[in-house]
């Protein structure tokens, strides 16, 4: 590169902005420079003659003084750019350094022709090369020396890896034995080889479920779900259900990975509840997706600020141990104010220029600068390593971070992108290369110091389009090493196991209230479900496993009355006098709290929720997670989350309350869930069913319990699903379950609840969850008023209805010769007569997952639209789904098969107005707002 070098100083050049950006006087206009010299050389005199020590005493009483005097002057949360551990307070390093270094190279070269291989001409199936060589000293400190396998006595880490690093982690088990060269072959290829012999792109234990043990790809999840993971160990801690005081959670993140809101938002969380259990490992290889992170700015030095103005420990390592020298001969500051002022786009140009640039464009705009690297030939300057390659240096974070009390830790560890990968090294593309050249190869190779022949790579490429992995032998010393460190440390990692037992489970007595009833009284769906939880809570088997979860809305779904006997947990207790402490349902927290009240946040509340879920793999501790929330704030807000806990093979109950487009309608637009049923059945381990009735719920509530914690799935400890159930606010009269109550319907998603009496046309009425009602009164006034009889059916999964059907049509497809599957909804409705009219609170896509294999004319009414703000009359008469409307679809699809006058139509419409809501302008309505 050629060229005046840039400007690097932290004084504005043109429109560049400064480097520093903690309200510095380098941000501001000098109006009288003599005098702010004099205040310069005043300090310079106090520091000569008295002394750092003195000089900063005085600094201080000066900001004291600023802020009695009300003159604003910002707090200065970062410090210089340099390692926060000196050479004088790195700890003794335990391990064989030259050992773990060629144990290294052969992981870096196993990862990188891993994905070199997988886009070989042919196959192109993507990859990432460059995360794991930046961060690989990162990784191996830890396998080495920090990380406790599930074999440990203290029960073992979990340690969150970063996505883009599985290649590593493979090359690493490749080594142990754990996974063949065939398999690393066939990364990304996880099917067309049979089950078992390729590899998941990244770190999925949905798809590796002896291996990977937490979902990370998801940029900024790793963030707040290892918080919440490390605050879930505390819970079981506190609460006694497991001793996870030796259990530490280690999460490796990106420094472009902290712009996700995710990655951020919650790490308050962690340093109000003191979590030392946690360290975050940031490489901060300066480089997102595309370029820089922040090219006129410094990542580490932002991070700094926010993490340690959040309370968290923060360590730096940012300078390889050649710097050591360097900075020890920097009496002045001058080298140290250098690396202040450099922008991060600078430093990323460093890493891909040779010694010669280095030397003029960093240390030769000041004399002293480099005078201090005359000795130096332009080889060592290009050499000299970031932090983050040292082992040394990484492994006295590691060792501090581990020891610290109070406080969770992050490592901020500066590294290059791509390192030791000449054709990647430091550039803006490094992201998106997936392939090396034989060339590249050998230069790769060469920088390993591998013993591969120039003949082994050519053989390689013309027996398998790729180069060859390296293996130096399962007796290598290196190999002997690895393992043993291995060993004493608890086992290999990552790894994912299964302990935990099946529960026993309540019996017919805990479901017996909801299957009576709520003769005179209306109760909604939401409060039935909150009365069985309350049941299991009191069970002695259960009771203690139940995990409830609620972002801020404990008292929205009437469940205050759990405050003062399960109590909200906080770990340091309550150390105040509540102010409603003389009121039976008193607030009441405790550190050994059962209840987990994460204000007013749906994101940690599932991570609370996917913690709890994977309980049983994760600590061996099976933990019934219940999370209850706005129906409209949990998939369509959280969606990505909920993902991810699928996929974390996490099971437990979502409870959407306050369901429907039209039950809250006080609230307006944002709070009227009218599609999450739909969002729900994209989510392949999601179970969802929107019950209308009280008797529904318990079967369904049990059905649930039976497949996630009973004998059930193909290892016989239960299933990985998740129970999802949209309830309403809205009080309705609940019927005593029948004498023949169809329980498999319930289940597998519709049931027959009335049958048509006495003559007249004929027609088939289904509704879901609060719609019922509106099916039920249809019925009647079809009857009473128009000489029409109607089977109703409560439909309590469109969703499972839908994907029967789907799996019946499969199966079919795939068993030419056999006799043809028929869906649950056939069968069921294959006798009906007349017209099928369907309606839910929530918009027509929802039935219309089933439309296909309804037979017959099959009508859907549905809540299509945005919410609005007003009374339940008023909405549902708008969208057209209250009785009378279920009564006029009914009689049109009756008349358009000639089974009834089209006029009958036109006075239907007539006399109900149902395309006016102001007909309905005086109906009152019962509570249940939210």
């Amino acid at each position: 590169m050629t060229g005046e070098p840039p400007t690097t100083s932290g004084t504005r050049t043109g429109s560049t902005p400064s480097v520093i950006h903690e309200g510095l006087p380098t941000q501001l206009p000098d109006i009288d420079p003599d005098e702010t010299h004099d205040w310069l050389d005043s300090f310079d005199a106090l520091v000569d003659e008295r002394g750092r020590e003195r000089a900063r005493y005085v600094m201080l009483r000066l900001l004291e003084r600023a802020r009695e005097m009300q003159v604003g002057v910002p707090a200065l949360r970062s410090t210089d750019y340099i390692n926060t551990i000196p050479p004088e307070r790195e700890p003794w390093f335990p391990g064989d350094e030259e050992v773990e270094r060629r144990i290294r190279a052969f992981i870096r070269w196993n990862a990188a022709v891993m994905v070199s291989s997988a886009n070989r001409k042919g196959l192109e199936v993507g990859g990432h090369i460059a995360t794991y060589q930046s961060s690989a000293s990162l990784y191996e400190v830890g396998f080495n020396h920090f990380f406790r396998g599930k074999d440990h006595p203290g029960g073992g880490d979990q340690v969150y890896i970063q996505g883009h690093g599985s290649p590593g982690v493979y090359a690493r088990a490749f080594l142990e034995g754990r996974l063949g060269e065939e398999q690393l072959y066939r990364f990304r290829q996880e099917v067309q080889h049979g089950p078992g012999a390729g590899l998941p792109s990244y770190p999925h234990p949905r798809l590796m479920s002896d291996f990977w043990e937490f979902p990370t790809v998801s940029m900024g999840l790793t963030g707040i779900n290892s918080i919440y993971q490390a605050r879930f160990n505390r819970y079981l801690h506190n609460r006694g259900i497991k001793d996870t005081s030796q259990q530490h959670v280690w999460a490796f993140l990106g420094d472009g990975e902290m712009a996700e809101p995710e990655s951020l938002g919650a790490i308050g969380v962690a340093a109000r509840e003191e979590l030392d259990n946690l360290t975050w490992v940031i490489n901060c290889n300066l480089q997102q997706l595309d370029g820089p992170v922040r090219g006129n700015g410094k990542i580490i030095q932002e991070l700094e600020s926010t993490f340690r103005g959040a309370g968290w420990n923060v360590i730096k390592v940012v300078w390889g141990r050649e710097w050591d020298q360097l900075l020890a001969r920097d009496v002045d500051g001058v080298l140290v104010n250098k690396m202040n002022t450099t922008p991060d786009g600078a430093f990323q140009t460093y890493s891909v220029e040779d010694g010669g640039y280095v030397r003029e464009s960093f240390f030769g705009g000041d004399p002293r600068l480099r005078q201090m690297v005359e000795h130096m030939s332009d080889q060592q300057i290009q050499k000299l390593p970031r932090g983050g390659h040292d082992y040394r240096k990484v492994y006295a974070a590691f060792d501090s971070a581990t020891k610290h009390v109070g406080q969770p830790t992050v490592i901020l560890a500066k590294t290059i992108k791509g390192w030791t990968i000449d054709a990647l090294e430091g550039k803006n593309a490094t992201h998106q290369m997936k392939k090396l050249t034989p060339a590249d190869l050998k230069k790769f190779r060469d920088r390993l110091y591998l013993p591969i022949s120039d003949r082994d790579l050519e053989r390689s490429y013309e027996e398998t389009g790729a180069a060859p992995f390296f293996h130096p032998g399962a007796d290598a010393p290196e190999i002997e090493y690895m393992l043993e460190r291995r060993r004493q440390l608890g086992g290999s990692l990552p790894k994912r196991v299964i302990r935990s037992k099946p529960l026993t489970l309540p019996g017919d007595k805990a479901y017996a209230e909801l299957k009576q009833g709520s003769g005179k009284n209306a109760v909604a769906t939401t409060m039935a479900v909150v009365r069985l939880l309350k049941d299991w809570m009191k069970d002695t088997e259960i009771g203690k496993r139940i995990v409830p979860i609620a972002p801020d809305e404990y008292r929205t779904f009437g469940m205050d009355a759990m405050f003062p006997s399960a109590k909200v947990y906080n770990p340091a207790g309550q150390q105040y006098e509540s102010v409603d402490r003389n009121m039976l349902l008193s607030y009441k927290e405790s550190a050994q709290g059962q209840m987990l009240h994460e204000g007013i946040s749906e994101a940690g509340a599932m991570a609370s929720a996917t913690a709890a879920g994977s309980s049983y793999s994760t600590h061996g501790e099976p933990m019934i997670p219940f999370y209850i929330f706005y129906s409209m704030f949990g998939f369509q807000r959280t969606g990505d989350s909920i993902w991810a806990m699928a996929d974390q093979l996490a099971r437990g109950f979502l409870i959407g309350a306050t369901a429907g487009r039209t039950t809250l309608t006080g609230e307006g637009l944002q709070h009227a869930d009218g599609h999450s049923p739909l969002l729900a059945a994209t989510n392949p381990a999601v179970v969802h069913y929107d019950p209308a009735y009280a008797y529904e719920v318990a079967h369904i509530m049990r059905s649930g319990l039976e497949r996630m914690y009973g004998t059930g799935g193909p290892e016989g400890h239960g299933e990985d699903v998740i129970f999802y159930l949209t309830v309403y606010n809205e009080p309705v009269s609940q019927p005593k379950e029948p004498d023949d109550v169809d329980v498999e319907g319930i289940l597998r998603g519709m049931h027959q609840v009335s049958r048509a009496e006495g003559e007249g046309p004929r027609v088939t009425l289904m509704g879901s969850g609060v719609g019922m009602p509106w099916v039920e009164d249809a019925k009647r006034m079809l009857a009473e008023e128009w000489g029409v009889q109607a089977d109703t059916w409560s439909v309590t999964s469109w969703n499972e209805l839908a994907r029967d059907a789907i799996s019946a049509e499969e199966w079919n497809l795939l068993h030419p010769g056999e006799e043809p599957r028929s869906s649950y909804v056939e069968e069921r409705l294959i006798d009906v007569e007349g017209p099928v009219v369907a309606v839910s609170d929530f918009m027509r896509a929802v039935p219309l997952q089933i439309a296909r294999w309804v037979p017959g004319d099959y009508r859907v009414l549905g809540a299509d639209g945005f919410g609005f703000a007003d009374t339940r009359p008023a909405a549902r008469r708008y969208f057209h789904i209250d009785a009378q409307s279920v009564v006029v679809q009914a009689l049109q699809a009756l008349a358009d098969a000639g089974q009834v006058d089209r006029s009958q139509v036109e006075k239907a419409f007539a006399t109900y107005r149902i395309d006016d809501p102001t007909a309905v302008s005086g109906v009152k309505q019962e509570g249940g707002d939210a």
